[in-house]
């Protein structure tokens, strides 16, 4: 996530059309993205006529040249300064692997003559036809004409990133999946072989080997001690007990090594009820910080909301949440509750949580439940997302709404924000009938958009409109 995007420049030409425009347009691409603070990279605009593509031998030099340059772009931005030549264009990109921009110029009202005028407008379908036919995935955005210097381009560079880092970052991931899904819920089941034809390669982990792992943990291990040092930093850890302290380091050790050993990018974890009956902790918290630290982490084995939370976090580039679709908010039928125990990154609160005992294992098993990172979720635009296994296929929805303000009483615990969603209720049936689960994913900013493109584009899955 820290790396700079960069993008693979590319330009048409065509023959009969003023070439001359595509220098003016390098310049313009260049100034635009790195403005943006992105990289890019660009073939030698001396090795073709004004450094555009258009016969078959300059595609076949531009597809070389970024088969050299593998692994070093996220992207392509193809820009047609001019009307272009498709059979260029196909021959060069089609082999890209990666998502591609088309960019075309408007002409301008009084430069409308032969030397300037660009007929792009036109070009453009003519280029994602081609593209179509050739089952070559393509990003093109709103308006169908845009100047690169412009704000509007600015906003598509900004989604394309976007896109970009959703479509690199989801076609080949690791997550984690650590003990058996709870039997009392069915409703969070995943398809393992079906998330394999996409990419997301799921490693299983018995909660019985954590747990050992766990028991050989001595409290004066310096990676415990180091541990405690971190959580007692992040968030207030006043109220918990040292033993139960100690005993979240270690499980939070043994999580970062499960991390580190399988290179896993998510993970998803059982996080009741033998936690809290053997160690006398509940991991919520643990799952917070990591949450923070940038490595999606759901609970309840929720796998599905992990994948929409991984999306989303390489869409925003800001941490994500899984919280149940938990009570009304009085008689608005467009608010709802949204909540869980305590995962929530804490950096999507409104302060720094408390670390305090869950209440429900409270109730029956006083002692037994300390790692609630408790809290409100603050106010910020959000995307709402989860998705679906079913028949071999990835199902997947995405709306936008806004975490409010509103208060929620100091009685309720665990960590909870008011989320205002347009027809909310419409939308409640259509999950409900859609067979989705309990939980919602939520990510920081609107993208439902960049998450459509991404998801149905390039990554082949099937969307459901909710909106």
């Amino acid at each position: 996530m820290s790396k700079k995007m960069t993008f693979a420049l590319a330009f048409c030409n065509r023959g009969f059309m003023p070439g001359e425009l595509i220098y003016g347009a390098r310049e313009d691409m260049i100034q635009a993205v790195t403005a943006a603070g992105y990289d890019y990279i660009a073939m030698d605009a001396e090795l073709t006529r004004y450094g555009g593509i258009e016969t078959r031998d300059e595609g076949l030099l531009y597809a070389k040249w970024l088969k050299e340059h593998q692994g070093q772009y996220d992207g392509v931005i193809f820009s047609m300064p001019i009307f272009a030549d498709e059979n260029g264009a196909i021959t060069a990109l089609q082999d890209a692997g990666v998502p591609i921009l088309m960019q075309a110029y408007p002409d301008e009202i009084g430069k409308m003559d032969f030397a300037h005028r660009r007929d792009a407008y036109c070009g453009k379908f003519s280029v994602t036809d081609v593209f179509t036919q050739y089952n070559v995935p393509f990003t093109v955005m709103k308006p169908h004409v845009v100047h690169p210097l412009s704000d509007a381009f600015a906003e598509n560079l900004r989604d394309f990133a976007a896109i970009c880092r959703v479509v690199n970052g989801m076609k080949r991931f690791n997550v984690g999946c650590i003990g058996a899904r709870t039997t009392a819920f069915k409703t969070v089941r995943f398809d393992e072989i079906a998330l394999q034809k996409y990419g997301i390669n799921v490693e299983s982990f018995d909660l019985s080997e954590l747990m050992y792992k766990v028991s050989k943990k001595s409290d004066e291990d310096q990676a415990v001690l180091d541990k405690v040092k971190a959580l007692e930093n992040y968030t207030d850890f006043t109220r918990v007990p040292d033993s139960n302290k100690k005993m979240l380091a270690k499980i939070s050790v043994v999580i970062d090594e499960y991390i580190e050993e399988y290179h896993l990018d998510a993970l998803t974890l059982r996080c009741w009820n033998e936690m809290e009956t053997y160690l006398r902790v509940c991991p919520c918290v643990l799952l917070s910080e990591l949450n923070d630290r940038g490595i999606v982490a759901s609970c309840e084995i929720d796998m599905c909301s992990a994948i929409t939370m991984r999306a989303m976090n390489l869409a925003s580039e800001q941490p994500t949440a899984v919280l149940d679709w938990n009570n009304n908010y009085g008689d608005e039928e467009d608010k709802v509750i949204l909540f869980h125990c305590g995962p929530v990154a804490q950096s999507l609160m409104t302060a720094k949580g408390t670390v305090t005992e869950h209440k429900m294992f409270a109730k029956n098993d006083p002692g037994s439940g300390w790692g609630c990172n408790e809290g409100r979720i603050k106010a910020f635009p959000t995307t709402i997302s989860n998705c679906q296994t079913k028949d071999g296929k990835i199902i997947v929805y995405a709306s936008e709404a806004e975490f409010t303000a509103d208060p929620i009483e100091e009685a309720f615990f665990g960590c909870g924000g008011v989320c205002q969603i347009p027809n909310l209720e419409d939308k409640l049936i259509k999950l409900a009938r859609g067979g989705f689960k309990h939980h919602t994913s939520v990510g920081v900013g609107h993208m439902k958009e960049v998450l459509k493109e991404a998801f149905t584009t390039y990554l082949g899955y099937e969307w459901v409109d909710i909106d």
